[in-house]
């Protein structure tokens, strides 16, 4: 079985981001540098969070199941919501330890050999981040994409490490070390949080702007044969799959058969205007008073109104 690029992809990001830390940690081992100690943390952060996006990956690309009926893609808004939040997290250590180490003092040593091993494990990390990204966006897969950024943010940390070190290094200025870390920690924690407003904003199947635009133009166009009109459109995004859902009222006396074949007529319509895969589902209504269409539901043992469900 052919392994998918989002999948190769992150097991590459997996081993380099390793190779990443070991680079860090030595850098940090030698000079003692708070900032160094920083970048070491969020990248040991971010080895686990890979960790944990790959098998969110392997899990969303699993099919539907007699316990999933619907599939296993929402797993990608945990995935990155983890992600979001161990920067976040990462974010906050650093700022931690940038004020712990200013008030209680340190010692700096070698630090053009902690700048060249920082900035070596910078651009690892940036190849890194660019192809990531590179294959999230060709494959639209945020899982890779959040991980990508995640990637990228490590390379700041990294340039802001060495530039900190070798501003040190010439003007003995130790103070720098605290006030650089922290303020990367802040871009690093403005970063986690867009992650996770993403993850928040898919398990509670926010609107898609986009997809709706395209869904709503489609349907404002010219309806097949006898579909007079639509209402009640619903639709969510759960990874590469969109579910589309609406109410098709079609012309009195219009057959079963001829209904139905203008109604796939539609689906395949918004089949083709939505990236990914779609999934539709139209529920067909003869003309006439909406109400009195559904007039079996009114007795029905329901805790929501009946206008939710017409």
């Amino acid at each position: 079985m052919k392994t998918s690029p989002a999948k190769t992809a992150l097991r590459i990001s997996l081993l380099v981001s390793v190779l990443s830390l070991s680079l860090k940690v030595t850098g940090y081992g030698i000079t003692g540098s708070n900032t160094a100690l920083s970048d070491a943390a969020e990248s040991v952060i971010h080895v686990l969070a890979v960790a944990f996006v790959y098998y969110g990956l392997l899990l969303s690309t699993k099919p539907a199941d007699e316990k999933h009926l619907y599939g296993h893609e929402r797993v990608e808004f945990l995935s990155v919501g983890i992600e979001g939040a161990v920067i976040t997290l990462a974010g906050i250590t650093i700022i931690y330890q940038s004020i712990e180490n200013y008030l209680y003092g340190y010692n700096l040593r070698e630090l053009m050999t902690g700048v060249y091993l920082i900035g070596g494990a910078g651009l690892v990390n940036f190849a890194l981040g660019s192809y990531l990204l590179k294959v999230g966006r060709r494959e639209e897969n945020m899982i890779v994409v959040s991980n990508a950024k995640h990637t990228l943010t490590d390379v700041w940390t990294s340039v802001g490490a060495v530039a900190t070190l070798l501003i040190i290094k010439f003007t003995d200025f130790l103070i720098l070390d605290s006030v650089v870390a922290i303020s990367l920690a802040f871009y690093i924690m403005y970063e986690g949080f867009k992650l996770l407003k993403y993850s928040v904003d898919g398990l509670m199947d926010s609107r898609d702007p986009e997809v709706d635009q395209a869904i709503r133009e489609e349907l404002s166009k010219e309806l097949p044969g006898s579909m007079i009109n639509v209402h009640n459109l619903r639709h969510r995004t759960t990874g590469s799959t969109t579910w589309i859902e609406f109410h098709a009222i079609f012309e009195e006396n219009v057959d079963l058969e001829q209904a139905h074949d203008e109604a796939t007529l539609l689906e395949k319509r918004l089949i083709n205007v939505v990236n990914g895969d779609v999934i539709v589902t139209i529920h067909l209504e003869p003309e006439g008073s909406h109400e009195e269409v559904h007039h079996t539901l009114r007795d029905a043992d329901q805790n929501r109104p009946l206008e939710d469900f017409i």
